[in-house]
């Protein structure tokens, strides 16, 4: 795109607090759009300004209410296809359904799959998103998918904290790439938790591989909503000796049982960012880190049709997980 498009960003009613910041980065102002509901509660979208020939980029989460979230970035996309527009990304910073990525029982949807086969027939040409529960969604994209990742963000913060005898733990086998990925970035040792999940809402720590007693705790993952993992991680590390215990992680969707859980446990703190809203901060210890710069400056390299690639690097280690 470059010159020869001008760069447009759209907002839906997800998080326009993240598009907000997004845009005061890049000196740019929000098209205007009218998103409302019909007494029915269908969605309307209409988009106010001419985005013919432009270079869009639609900025939605599909948190909480997922489903409105994800039909109102569907009728977006649509909407600014039908204007013309000459290039559509949708930026969707916390992808919902993205932890049903595989047939794991019978009779069950690839939802994740769904989804991106969805935005693809919307009309979006690319999709810019940040930590992906599973990389291989990437694949399930006929589209350019960029991915970036939340961790330099909130390892710059903890950097500043000085926390000796640190060991980052992953709360779950799943999670060890994100964890060796924050374990190089901080210096620190490495340790997993061996989990298993009673219930959607619930899972119970069974052992842990690695040296926690005597040590300060970081467990890091990519999403909580309920807090089940995190808790029961936490309450298990401190059983096993482990000192001072917080928590990082990617998208905070906090709940009311998440809150109640976290006050309850070790945790001392939980650092998030926001790539959703986060309302429920105030009810516990959540330092809350903003990644609009890091969108900021992956939009315009797209828009530029430059590499995104120096993104991934913190202190000259390139970030992979």
């Amino acid at each position: 795109m470059g010159k020869n498009s001008t760069l447009s960003i759209l907002t839906g009613r997800a998080n326009p607090q993240l598009a907000r910041k997004i845009t005061d980065c890049l000196g740019v102002k929000l098209v205007d759009t009218t998103v409302k509901a019909f007494p029915d509660a269908e969605t309307f979208v209409k988009i106010n300004e001419n985005v013919r020939g432009r270079d869009v980029f639609i900025i939605q989460p599909t948190c909480p209410p997922a489903n409105e979230n994800l039909m109102e970035l569907l009728i977006m996309i649509d909407a600014a296809k039908r204007a013309s527009a000459a290039r559509i990304t949708a930026v969707i910073p916390f992808y919902g359904y993205a932890r049903q990525d595989r047939k794991d029982q019978p009779r069950v949807s690839i939802t994740a799959k769904l989804v991106a086969n969805l935005l693809t027939s919307a009309g979006a040409n690319r999709v810019l998103t940040i930590d992906l529960h599973a990389q291989q969604i990437q694949g399930f994209f006929d589209i350019p998918v960029d991915h970036l990742y939340s961790a330099p963000v909130i390892s710059r913060h903890l950097v500043q904290q000085k926390v000796n005898n640190l060991v980052v733990v992953s709360p779950d086998v799943g999670g060890l790439k994100m964890a060796y990925a924050y374990s190089n970035l901080l210096g620190a040792e490495l340790a997993i938790v061996a989990k298993r999940r009673v219930s959607p809402t619930e899972t119970e720590a069974l052992n842990v591989i690695g040296d926690v007693e005597g040590k300060n705790i970081l467990i890091v993952d990519d999403i909580t909503e309920t807090a089940g993992t995190l808790t029961s991680a936490a309450a298990f590390l401190k059983k096993r000796g482990a000192l001072e215990i917080h928590a990082a992680v990617s998208h905070a969707v906090l709940n009311e049982l998440a809150i109640g859980r976290l006050k309850k446990s070790p945790i001392k703190q939980l650092v998030t960012t926001d790539s959703v809203p986060q309302s429920q901060t105030k009810k516990f210890n959540v330092k809350v880190l903003t990644i609009s710069n890091l969108l900021a400056e992956a939009i315009k390299r797209i828009h530029d049709n430059q590499s995104v690639t120096s993104l991934f690097e913190v202190n000259g280690k390139t970030l992979s997980h």
